[in-house]
């Protein structure tokens, strides 16, 4: 993965199956459709369970943003692997509570969301578009 941005991994989640089918689609189709260089596992729980060594190489492969499930399920997986997580180089943006417009947003932001609350990702509302996410100005 590159130095200059983050990286991009996609986990699409294939045993589990707790990500909205039309969200992974969308992203997947967005992620393939922005020519930007990405990589993407079939279940990153799987991989986990297994200890899978590419979990190793994802880990150290520098700044990285994850598009998964729940952020804190997503670095206890790695850490189960024995491949944790650098949290000041590292966003997951989860794909169970996010539109996939605010995942693709996030995944092609140049800079990573990483000064946030344990176990939280960005942007922390689901429904919010990037109009409503702006704070509104008092009357």
């Amino acid at each position: 993965m590159s130095s200059d941005s983050p990286g991009i991994l996609f986990c699409n989640c294939t045993y589990a199956q707790v990500i909205d089918p039309t969200v992974k689609a969308a992203v997947l189709r967005s992620l393939c459709d922005s020519g930007k260089s990405f990589e993407a596992v079939a279940d990153l729980c799987e991989m986990s369970a297994r200890k899978d060594p590419a979990l190793r190489r994802l880990a150290a492969g520098g700044a990285v943003k994850i598009a998964a499930c729940y952020p804190r399920a997503v670095k206890w997986l790695f850490n189960g692997a024995g491949a944790p997580l650098d949290p000041a180089c590292t966003e997951v943006l989860n794909m169970r509570e996010l539109a996939a417009a605010a995942v693709c947003e996030r995944l092609f932001a140049a800079d990573l969301a990483t000064n946030l609350p344990a176990g939280k990702s960005a942007p922390q509302d689901s429904k919010a578009t990037s109009a409503e996410s702006q704070p509104s100005a008092l009357p």
